[in-house]
């Protein structure tokens, strides 16, 4: 059974992540639609051409990756979940009707995919490369590398022990830096129970850390 363009992530190292798209019916690269708005990209796919889907996918693959890595600390987890949102979304997107920018629609979709998959396996500790906002990267003395990455891991075990939205309202805001509008549409609540969840969050990690050994 097809559910449209075929997805397929490769890691081709720890960090990098990229997807694949096989389109053999498409009749213009897709490529050629870079210059398009999202809307016009969305109004292409749902009126039949693939490689539409192809460009959004491109467009926002990093970032929807991204959020589903910081939230599952996991890449492997992360890329079945990245695949599964666009998944998600290609199913989906004709019921889009552009009343919130396409990146928060499928941000909502990948959270909601990383919601339902938490506690399905143990939280892995390794590295997100630069995502460590709350560590200083200044110079670094003998010893301090190390230092540093212990306390970076804390941090990711310290999220990963975060009630669920609490830790996707706190990635959403410190790591991809969303507004707390753009988070209440992901959510589809308030900007003030974004605040507040965010506020409890942060009061969370700092308990959290502060049993830290």
């Amino acid at each position: 059974m097809s559910y449209g363009p075929a997805i397929r992530p490769w890691i081709p190292s720890p960090i990098a992540w990229s997807v694949r798209i096989v389109t053999p019916d498409a009749t213009e690269p897709a490529a050629r639609l870079d210059g398009l708005e999202d809307a016009a990209l969305v109004a292409l796919a749902v009126d039949g051409h693939p490689d539409a889907f192809d460009a959004i996918v491109v467009r926002h693959r990093r970032s929807v990756y991204q959020v589903c890595y910081r939230f599952v600390n996991n890449h492997e987890d992360a890329a079945d979940l990245a695949q599964e949102a666009f998944v998600r979304a290609w199913r989906g997107l004709a019921r889009f009707k552009g009343e919130s920018a396409l990146s928060t629609w499928l941000y909502r979709i990948a959270v909601n995919a990383c919601l339902t998959r938490v506690s399905a396996k143990v939280p892995d500790t390794e590295p997100i490369g630069d995502s460590d906002r709350f560590e200083d990267a200044g110079a670094e003395r003998p010893g301090a590398a190390l230092a540093r990455a212990e306390r970076a891991r804390a941090v990711r075990r310290a999220i990963q022990a975060l009630p669920p939205r609490q830790r996707a309202t706190l990635i959403l805001r410190t790591y991809h830096e969303l507004p707390h509008q753009q988070i209440a549409q992901i959510f589809g609540t308030s900007v003030g129970a974004v605040k507040a969840n965010f506020f409890h969050a942060l009061g969370n990690l700092r308990k959290i850390l502060g049993s830290e050994p």
